[in-house]
C-alpha cells in the first residue's frame, strides 16, 4: 500500500513539476488563413509541407480564386562540404546545408513579401570503413533537414496577418 502511495505521489510531483516549468506539447499552428494555394517549382519538402498543412486544417487548394493566401515556394540547396580532413588527406568530416527559400502574397495584392530562406545545418563524420553506413547517415540527416525546415516554415507562416477584406 506504502508503494502505491508513493508512486502515485512520484507521479503527482513529477507532472506539478514539468507543468510548472513551462512544457506544453507542440499542437497545432495557428494560422490565419484556412486555404492556401501553393505555386512554383515542386521542391523534396513539398509533400511534407502539404502534410503539414493537412494536420492543421489547412486547405491546399488547386484554383487561386480559393486561396487565402498564395505561397510561392522558390527553391532549394543542398550542399556538401568537406570540414576536415586527416594528416593523410582523408575525409574526416562534412557539413551538410539545406536551404530553401519562399515568398508570400494575399490574391488580392499584386506585391509578394520579400523571399524568405529557411537553413539547416548538420555535421557528420566520415570514415571509408563504414561505408554503407556513413551514406544512411547522411540521409537521415537530410531528411531531418527537411523536416526541419518544413516547421521553420510553419512557423513562419503563423506570423503572417492577412489584412481584413
Amino acid at each position: 500500500m506504502q508503494n502505491i502511495v508513493r508512486r502515485i505521489s512520484l507521479t503527482l510531483l513529477f507532472t506539478l513539476m514539468l507543468s510548472a516549468c513551462g512544457f506544453q506539447l507542440r499542437g497545432i499552428a495557428e494560422l490565419s488563413f484556412k486555404h492556401l494555394y501553393i505555386q512554383g517549382s515542386p521542391l523534396s519538402i513539398s509533400r511534407d509541407l502539404k502534410q503539414s498543412f493537412k494536420i492543421n486544417g489547412i486547405q491546399v487548394v488547386e484554383d487561386v480564386e480559393q486561396a487565402e493566401l498564395l505561397l510561392e515556394l522558390l527553391s532549394e540547396t543542398n550542399e556538401k562540404r568537406i570540414l576536415s580532413l586527416s594528416g593523410s588527406g582523408v575525409v574526416r568530416e562534412y557539413e551538410l546545408n539545406y536551404r530553401v527559400s519562399f515568398r508570400t502574397r494575399e490574391p488580392a495584392s499584386p506585391t509578394w513579401s520579400a523571399p524568405q530562406i529557411v537553413q539547416s545545418r548538420r555535421d557528420f563524420s566520415y570514415n571509408d570503413v563504414a561505408l554503407l553506413g556513413k551514406a544512411e547517415e547522411e540521409v537521415m540527416l537530410n531528411n531531418d533537414m527537411r523536416k526541419d525546415a518544413v516547421r521553420e516554415v510553419m512557423r513562419r507562416l503563423t506570423a503572417v496577418k492577412l489584412t481584413a477584406k
